[in-house]
């Protein structure tokens, strides 16, 4: 009958979370890793703030992006959010959409790893729209290949994977390319109590800083050597539930850091961390790329609310599931 409104639109919405990285940031650039006998590692984890995307039908064949804009084109080719347009363009659903991207937390330059959140997001709920069921590999796998590989940005594999996976994970990175995931078994209810996130309020495109790392990656790789160790010295510690311990890492691993390149860190952010020690935590890190976005810090309870009525905290709270769809109405594309 015309102008039935009992005629479902097909509609689906992925989550996805960010992550936070504990030690061995630096270790999944193909830079450095392509060049180690052992190749890279990262110990991270999947937080609880997620990034979800929706996909749903158009009513005509054009394209409508929202985000921090509006885009609104006949062909896929003509978008400038170049993640969307090369998921598309990977998962074949390139007409006849409308997506939508929300994020918990600011969408870039945080450290949290958000773009590569996205693009997995992305790809899931696109990959799901298409009738397909991709599993986590796959996801991560994909999206690498859009962020590294098509559009050439110069950043590391951590990101994709543990938005990918969830939960928290030991990350191998093998010179030739491949990724092997090994789950590690921490407490959450220890993680909140013993870790938190400081908001710097400042943000910062990770990639320039990123590309001048990775170029710099045969010079400092004695420093990255002991990053990638300190990935194992860290899961031994949280898995035995020894925070002091992790907090002596996460502070050794930021002086370290933050000698790698210019651009790491600025006095308003030695500031910050200078402060938060002087409140009682042991250690911390500036989480991504530097330059800005999130510290995390390891101090107990009463620290955090100390440092919480001065700054932006959030708690360490564990996303155990990684990139899923909460929502499928059933339809699908034709």
């Amino acid at each position: 009958m015309k102008g039935d409104c009992s005629v479902r639109e097909p509609m689906i919405i992925s989550r996805t979370p960010v992550r936070v990285s504990f030690c061995g940031g630096g270790t999944d650039l193909p830079a450095y890793y392509k060049g180690s006998e052992n190749g890279g590692l990262v110990t991270s984890m999947a937080l609880a703030k997620h990034i979800h995307v929706t996909v749903n039908k158009r009513f005509d064949d054009s394209i409508r992006v929202g985000y921090s804009q509006t885009e609104i084109v006949d062909n896929f080719e003509d978008l400038e959010h170049e993640l969307v347009r090369e998921a598309m363009r990977l998962t074949g659903v390139t007409s006849g959409v409308e997506i939508t991207t929300i994020a918990d937390i600011p969408s870039r330059g945080t450290g949290l790893g958000s773009s590569s959140a996205l693009t997995v997001g992305l790809l899931n709920a696109l990959h799901t729209y298409a009738g397909h069921t991709p599993n986590a590999a796959q996801l991560a796998e994909e999206a690498c290949q859009i962020e590294i590989d098509i559009l050439a940005q110069p950043i590391g594999r951590q990101d994709q994977y543990a938005a990918a996976f969830g939960g928290a994970n030991q990350i191998a990175f093998i010179p030739d390319d491949n990724v092997t995931v090994t789950p590690i078994n921490l407490s959450a209810l220890h993680l909140e109590e013993n870790y938190f996130l400081v908001y710097t309020g400042i943000t910062r495109k990770a990639t320039d800083i990123l590309a001048v790392q990775s170029a710099a990656s045969d010079k400092k790789r004695d420093n990255l050597d002991t990053l990638r160790g300190q990935a194992v010295e860290v899961r031994v510690a949280l898995e035995s539930n020894k925070h002091d311990t992790v907090g002596i890492l996460l502070d050794s691993s930021w002086q370290i850091k933050r000698s790698l390149v210019d651009g790491i860190t600025v006095a308003e952010l030695d500031d910050l961390y200078s402060s938060i020690i002087a409140m009682g935590a042991t250690g911390g890190k500036l989480l991504g790329a530097g330059g800005g976005g999130f510290f995390l810090f390891q101090a107990d309870a009463s620290i955090r609310a100390k440092v919480a009525e001065v700054h932006k905290v959030i708690p360490l709270t564990l996303d155990n599931v990684g990139s899923t769809i909460i929502f499928d109405d059933g339809a699908r594309q034709e």
